[in-house]
Formats: structure tokens, sequence, C-alpha cells
């Protein structure tokens, strides 16, 4: 006899499965529905702020703004690009963000290794490309009030028609004031200059909430209250956006000379760094290059610098060295003194490049990333350790690399510590193995992880595990005060904070 009751039952369960499909299904197409409308409602409100062409959604988001130049980290699509031309556009789009609880990035050139300018998926792009004035020449006051999508090419043609210049060259001057000011970027002159944070005397910045603050001045000192123009550069767009810096700037000396030692090997360079410094002779730049560097910066950019074969063949690295002064006899007596030291201290020969040349060898030296990148580098590095620890470092490095079946060549701003190794290791887990333990190494010398390129994401987890734990918790404090919805960049530097919605 059949059980229909069986049967019955059975098909109540199979159309009570089918109910449930049904309602899963209406309740997904009510959360698309709700989350188009919000979509709408923030596009909206962001296009009554800086007007309905500069809000970017869809494929009019180009890949530009997906990822800066950092080698390791993968580029990702933002929901949305805002592009305000003001102060007050900012605050507007930051209060709507907040309100909407929406990861944000703030993007200049894009041009940083860090990884620092990779959106959020689901979030918003602050473009500050619009952003791009000189706003003021401060010939008495030695001074430069520049918005933050200025480039430094830009401020540099500006500065020099008033016989001034801004001396950070962090290697790329198509970079912005304000992704300058985000990382604290350095580059080869900060041996006699020191870094963006000795250069900004005032800021103007957006809090999350859309507060407008403004910091220090034209001013060349203050001792009035916590210093929150130091604590926001260098903060790689986790607590605030700037809109606003003001600059100091130098006389632009008349004269230089450029001074190329080629050296036996890579300590020697480094032992010789300490004693140039100390001669009194205030090198402009001072780098060293190794010798695998070297010969793929000339080959790359066609440069001929005049080094005979047989040097070439017995220099594993180079020391560059570039001087400057507002009087050429002063600056012949600097060079030729300098010369002599070289020679001193091992120097294979010393050759003082004509202008033509020393100009180039600079600029292929300050475009080394992207000679390593075309030579395959899976990552770049930038650690700083005390000056005089370099040859111990860079022996590390290289026993530490060959350890993990990887190779490590380079240069770096041998005057203020700053090392920067092009990593050839394509498998991830190996180049994060060695990459850790040199980090570590770096630190146990009194060095710290960057130098200059910042933290960002790519390096976020050595810093997390390598610093103290009472220092990163101070930070993750700093950054509620300042941002207590973790809005800003919530990936870069200290932790991922889920506190966002995104679009």
């Amino acid at each position: 006899m059949a059980d229909h009751g069986a049967g019955a039952e059975g098909d109540i369960q199979a159309a009570d499965i089918q109910a449930a499909d049904i309602q899963a299904a209406d309740i997904q197409a009510a959360d698309i529905q709700a989350a188009d409308i919000r979509a709408a409602d923030i596009r909206a409100a962001m296009a009554e702020v800086v007007g309905a062409d500069q809000v970017l959604t869809g494929d009019r988001i180009t890949e530009d703004y997906w990822h800066d130049e950092a080698l390791s980290m993968p580029g990702q699509r933002p929901a949305m690009v805002v592009r305000p031309a003001s102060a007050a556009e900012v605050s507007g789009v930051l209060r709507v963000a907040s309100a909407h609880r929406l990861p944000v990035t703030a993007r200049g050139s894009g041009s940083g290794l860090s990884g620092a300018a990779i959106p959020e998926p689901g979030g918003l792009v602050i473009s500050l490309e619009r952003m791009n004035r000189v706003l003021e020449i401060d010939v008495d006051n030695h001074v430069a009030v520049v918005q933050p999508g200025l480039t430094l090419a830009e401020l540099d043609e500006a500065t020099a028609a008033h016989g001034l210049t801004y001396p950070v060259y962090p290697g790329e001057l198509s970079s912005s004031l304000g992704g300058n000011v985000s990382t604290n970027a350095g580059g080869m002159r900060a041996v006699r200059y020191g870094v963006t944070r000795n250069q900004v005397l005032g800021l103007e910045a957006v809090l999350p909430t859309g507060e407008v603050i403004r910091t220090g001045g034209k001013l060349a000192k203050s001792s009035t209250g916590y210093d929150l123009t130091q604590l926001i550069i260098g903060s790689e767009g986790t607590l605030a956006v700037v809109t606003e810096a003001t600059l100091r700037l130098y006389p632009r000396p008349p004269h230089q000379a450029t001074v190329l030692a080629p050296f036996h090997t890579v300590d020697e360079v480094a032992r010789a760094v300490p004693k140039v410094v100390h001669s009194g002779v205030a090198p402009l730049i001072l780098e060293y290059i190794d010798g695998f560097t070297m010969a793929a910066i000339t080959h790359t950019q066609q440069l001929d610098l005049g080094v005979p074969t047989e040097i070439k063949e017995k220099a594993q690295a180079y020391l560059l060295v570039m001087l400057e002064s507002g009087h050429a006899d002063r600056l012949d007596e600097d060079t030729e003194q300098l010369g002599g030291l070289l020679t001193e201290l091992g120097a294979i020969e010393v050759y003082v490049l004509p202008g033509s040349s020393a100009r180039r060898l600079v600029e292929a030296r300050e475009k080394a990333f992207w000679t390593s990148k075309a030579a395959g580098a899976h990552d770049i590095i930038d650690t700083v350790v005390p000056r005089a620890a370099i040859p111990e470092f860079l022996a590390i490095a290289v026993e530490i690399a060959q350890r993990h079946s990887s190779m490590v060549f380079g240069c770096g701003h041998a005057g203020d510590g700053n090392v920067h190794l092009a990593v050839f290791q394509a498998d991830d887990q190996m180049r994060s193995a060695m990459l850790r333990e040199l980090f570590e190494a770096c630190m146990k010398l009194g060095g710290l992880i960057s130098g200059e390129h910042g933290i960002g994401r790519a390096k976020k987890g050595y810093f997390l595990e390598l610093t103290d734990p009472v220092t990163i918790a101070l930070m993750r404090r700093i950054k509620t005060a300042f941002d207590p919805e973790g809005i800003l960049n919530p990936s870069v530097l200290l932790h991922d904070l889920d506190l966002t919605e995104g679009i």
C-alpha cells in the first residue's frame, strides 16, 4: 500500500524550501535595490558639493585611480572618484563620506611606492588634481603657499623665476606636494636640507568630520601647543586631507660641481661617507650606487660618463657627490678638497663631470626606480640606518638575500643612511620571509623600515609585527582622535578598521 502521507509531507517540505528560496531572492533583490538607492543618494550628494562632472563612476574611473607605483600591491577599483577644487569642497565631500561611513583615499599624482594611494573596494577616492595652484611666492619671507595637487616640477618653475628653490627632490618631479607631505618625502638633497617635514611651516587640512584646521604659518619657530603640522606630515592620509601647505624656500645657488668616484667595494664607499660629511664641504647630494645599478642606469639612459672600461671592471660601487655654492672660486676650492679626500679614502679615480653629463647622471639616479622596475624587480625597499651603520647593514642584506635565494641591488642616500634596494624574488612567501628578516636586522642596528616611501599597505605587516606594541597602541589612539569613524585610508599604516560600509 502506498504511503500517501509521506508523499504529501515531502511536497510540503519542497514547497517550504521553494518559498524560502523565493523569500531569500526577495531579500537579495531588496538589498540590491537599497544599495542602488544608497549609491544614487551618495552620487547626488557628492554632485551637489563638487558638480556632477567631477563625480566619476563606472567606466569613467580609469585605471590611473586604481593604484600607485608599489610593485608588490595590486590595484583596486574604487566605487567613486570625486575631484574637488577647494578646501570647502573637500570639507563637503568628507561630510558626506562620514555620514555614510565610506572609506576615503586622498590621491595626488599616484607616484608613491608603498600602496598608500590604493583605494578601498567600494570606497571613495578624493583626487586633488584640480587643486594645483601656487597661491603665493613670498620673497621677503622665503615662503611658498601651494595647493596639494601642485607637482614639484611646477613649483620648481615658479620658484626659479624668483631665484629661489624648494629643496625636496624625491626622484620624481611629477609627484605632488600633497603626496610629499603625506609620506614625508626625502630624496637626494636631504643630506643638505633635510626632508619634507623640515620644509613645511604650516598646513591647511580637513578632518574626516569636514572641519577645517590651520596649523603653523610663515613662522621660523613656534612653541605654542602640540605641533599638529608635524603630526600630519608622514601620516599617509590616515589623519586628515591636506588642502594647502606653506613651504620654506631657499636662495638658488648659481654654481654647482658634480664628482663621481668609483671604488673597489661597496664597503669602501659606505666607509667614505662619514668622512665626506665631516670634511666641511657640505654636499648637496651624497649618493652611493652599486656597480650593477650604475651599469643599468647608464645603459638605460645611453649615458657615457667617460669612465674607462678597465676602471668599470674594477669598480663595484660609486660615490656621487654634488656641491653647490654662491661663489665659483669657493666651489673650485671645495671640489679640489673633495677630490683629494676621496683619493685618500681609496677611490680608484675621481672624475669631475661636465655639466651635461652631471645633470643626466643625477636624473638617471633619480629614475633608478623605473630602471629597477623595467629590469623585473619584485619590490623596492627604502630602509634607513644610522649613517655609520651602512657598511654593516649592506653586508647583512646581501647575506640574508643569498640565504633566501634572492638578489638585492641598489643605491641610496648615503649621506643620511637611507638605503634603497631593488629586490628580485618572484615567490611571495620567500620574499616576505626575506624582507621580514632584513627589516628586523635594520632595526637592530638602530634603523627603521622606511626612510621616505612610507609604510602604506606594502610594509604594514612588518611594521605592526616589529614595532613596539606601546607605540602602535598610541598611534591607534591618535588615529581615533582624528578619525573616530575610521574612514581615512583604513587599510594603511596601522590596521584594517572594519568600520566602513562602502558604496
